[in-house]
């Protein structure tokens, strides 16, 4: 990442994740109201994530954190299958959850990461320990996309597939799919979790190239912020 791109990437953090809280946080209330009528548990939820890959020459290791969300899941959501990533009409998710993930409104509370420090405005989503270990043994390159760079409440794979990974039917990357999904048409591989997570990692990697200009990191950054709210406001995603 160049030197000025660090630079100027904190302070954009500082100040959006500032202004965020700001104009985000009458929100709050609504939705903790929305949480709790609907289910008994906490408003919050509390998860370790990875940060940035920290260099070594052995295998790949990350900073961890621990992410803030508003929960969207029942509270016993792991009980009997442990740590996995929410597939399309999980039943997990509550009718409020779905609602908050659809708006990305569950992910507020990681402006508070953001002004610790924790993660970025813009960059790749921040996946569990558990979770990240296998991806990166079944899909080469994987921890390339936080080398270097923190993980980001939005970014350019947040803004261009759904809430999953999956791509919009219709979307440059959905004519690719036959290329990127299940190449050797194997019947039990179809719809695999790493078919979206490879689509994932394209745009990681797109906008970590983007970071080495100065002026490319400018322009792609406004861009993902601004697009970001409009987003939201459709509901994309589940």
């Amino acid at each position: 990442m160049h030197p000025a791109v660090r630079l100027t990437k904190r302070l954009v953090d500082v100040v959006g994740a500032i202004a965020g809280l700001t104009i985000t946080l009458p929100l709050y209330v609504p939705i903790a109201i929305a949480i709790r009528a609907e289910s008994r548990g906490p408003i919050f939820y509390v998860q370790r994530r990875t940060g940035r890959l920290i260099e070594d020459s052995r295998h790949p290791r990350w900073e961890e954190f621990d992410i803030l969300k508003f929960r969207s899941m029942t509270c016993d959501a792991e009980r009997g299958v442990g740590p996995v990533i929410s597939k399309r009409g999980d039943k997990r998710i509550t009718k409020v959850g779905r609602i908050l993930r659809a708006s990305r409104l569950d992910e507020l509370p990681q402006l508070w990461n953001v002004l610790r420090g924790d993660m970025s405005l813009v960059g790749p989503r921040p996946e569990r320990p558990e979770i990240l270990r296998i991806l990166t043994s079944a899909i080469p390159f994987f921890e390339e996309r936080t080398r270097g760079m923190k993980p980001g409440l939005t970014g350019l794979a947040q803004i261009s597939l759904d809430y999953t990974g999956g791509a919009y039917a219709g979307s440059e990357i959905a004519k690719l799919l036959p290329t990127l999904t299940n190449p050797f048409d194997i019947p039990e591989a179809q719809g695999a979790l790493a078919d979206d997570m490879r689509s994932k990692l394209l745009y990681d990697m797109a906008y970590a190239a983007a970071l080495e200009d100065f002026w490319s990191y400018v322009r792609i950054e406004a861009w993902i912020i601004m697009r970001t709210p409009l987003v939201m406001l459709r509901s994309r995603g589940r």
